[in-house]
């Protein structure tokens, strides 16, 4: 079963907790240590068990395709040439016969690296030395006894029952094969793997799966069959003999790659996980981010409609940080949906300043709006802040909220150093926005009057020249950063 997580549908689940029943993305959780398959529900802080790759991984009905494409890496094709070619070239004698037998057991023991492989959850083949390591090798004589035993429950059925009782065994027999070896390449146990109960259990959770899979392995087998008896009879011996080796090695790792692939597409069922290990960003998500735990939780409350939750955290977070420009922009959208006005009025002078960084004027616009319905005498009392919020709005074209912000911003802040820039931009704002032309020339006046220390004094001819034509007022070329 297949499952998505709760907050996030869409996106497949990697943990879930038996407590509350919900399943989580790495979006919901990434502060989670996948390495060691360790991570607290958010919701009730009990251990969560982790599923792996079990809700992501494609089916195996749908990767046809690159089972058969997986012999043809380097790394397989190196152990296929090996084993093949050298038996070739080997003296025919008891040192040929040696390398031969040698050279079988490292292909073997290569094709049982491939199911453990496969199902540890790395889609690309082992290295080769896995197959000419010195361990391992028990592998062989496991198998071999598996074989020895199931010939054995065969036998011992047609003794005690008959030849029907001995079909319907070697009938069981053959079905459990594939289950069987992939129980002996996960546990390393004959007992495991011989043991009826066991392989009907693997058999029962995978499902009908396993039985289409089983129509391909037959169909596999077939055209191996097939590939090696059209070698042998169309073509001489020489040629025949490495051919046929090689369509039997490459059909056989063909094979052990499914039932790898099987037992990690199944691999909740089956009660253990696995990774994608071979994705640079899966090893990249391994990496903790607690920093990121934060949001998370914003995210999931959000989505549980814990309105109040959520603003709590972001005003503790804000008394941390009280600049942290990401949830100020969290709490200024919370409280705008909420038409919060009174947290709004609260916060405005950090959100204004947020909003001013980002030139944001139309959503400067609309909370100024919301300000001053709720309290019409609203003004602002920094100087600096509001000359910085008229420019904002300005270049967004709200020309108006620009005006009314740097109302009487003489009288309110005498002393301040911002007034030039203030009145140039009322100017600006009457000129080129409302088409107001005479206004604009008696603000431009008043601060040729009374800003003769301003830097900005020097340009104001320049824009009172532009005023008299009724050219937009944007002042000498070098100072357009500043005043545009």
């Amino acid at each position: 079963m297949k499952h998505d997580c709760h907050y996030h549908p869409g996106d497949p689940a990697k943990w879930h907790c038996s407590e509350c029943q919900m399943h989580y993305c790495t979006r919901c959780m990434p502060d989670a240590d996948t390495r060691q398959r360790r991570a607290l529900c958010p919701q009730c802080s009990k251990a969560m068990r982790y599923l792996g790759a079990a809700t992501e991984v494609v089916p195996f009905w749908n990767r046809i395709g690159a089972f058969f494409r997986y012999p043809f890496h380097s790394d397989p094709l190196m152990v296929i040439a090996i084993c093949t070619l050298v038996p070739i070239v080997a003296p025919a004698n008891l040192i040929g016969i040696v390398i031969w037998v040698l050279l079988a057991l490292a292909l073997f023991k290569y094709t049982y690296a491939v199911i453990n492989h496969t199902a540890e959850g790395h889609l690309k083949p082992p290295p080769v030395s896995v197959a000419f390591s010195g361990s391992g090798f028990s592998i062989v004589l496991l198998q071999f006894l598996v074989f020895v035993l199931m010939g054995g429950l065969v036998a011992s059925a047609g003794m005690l029952g008959g030849p029907l009782l001995m079909m319907l065994a070697l009938a069981f027999v053959v079905l459990a094969l594939p289950a069987s070896i992939m129980v002996l390449a996960m546990e390393r146990s004959v007992g495991a793997a011989v043991n009826p109960m066991n392989l009907a259990m693997l058999i029962s959770r995978i499902g009908s799966p396993y039985f289409l899979l089983y129509g391909y392995l037959i169909l596999l087998t077939l055209a191996s069959g097939a590939a090696q008896d059209f070698a042998v009879n169309h073509f001489p011996f020489w040629v025949s003999q490495p051919l046929a080796g090689f369509l039997n090695s490459t059909f056989t790792l063909i094979l052990f790659h499914m039932l790898g692939y099987l037992l990690f597409q199944y691999q909740e069922e089956l009660g253990f996980a696995s990774d994608l290990q071979d994705d640079a960003e899966q090893q990249d998500s391994q990496h903790r981010d607690r920093s990121a735990r934060f949001d998370a939780d914003i995210d999931m409350n959000l989505k549980d409609g814990n309105y109040d939750r959520v603003q709590s955290m972001l005003k503790e977070a804000l008394k941390r940080d009280r600049d942290n420009s990401q949830r100020l922009g969290q709490l200024h959208r919370l409280l705008t949906a909420r038409n919060d006005v009174s947290e709004l009025y609260r916060y405005h002078p950090r959100l204004l300043a947020w909003l001013a960084d980002r030139n944001d004027g139309d959503s400067m616009a609309a909370l100024l709006d919301t300000l001053q319905t709720a309290e019409p005498q609203f003004r602002l009392d920094d100087p600096e802040l509001s000359v910085r919020c008229a420019r904002a709005l300005y270049h967004r074209g709200q020309f108006k909220p620009a005006l009314r912000l740097l109302q009487d911003f003489h009288k309110r802040f005498p002393d301040s150093d911002q007034l030039a820039h203030a009145y140039l931009l009322v100017a600006q704002s009457l000129a080129n926005g409302l088409n107001q032309w005479e206004k604009a020339t008696a603000f431009l006046t008043f601060i040729q009057k009374r800003c003769e220390n301003d830097p900005l004094h020097k340009q104001i001819g320049t824009y009172l020249e532009q005023a008299e034509r009724r050219e937009p007022l944007k002042g000498p070329k070098a100072s357009f950063a500043i005043q545009e």
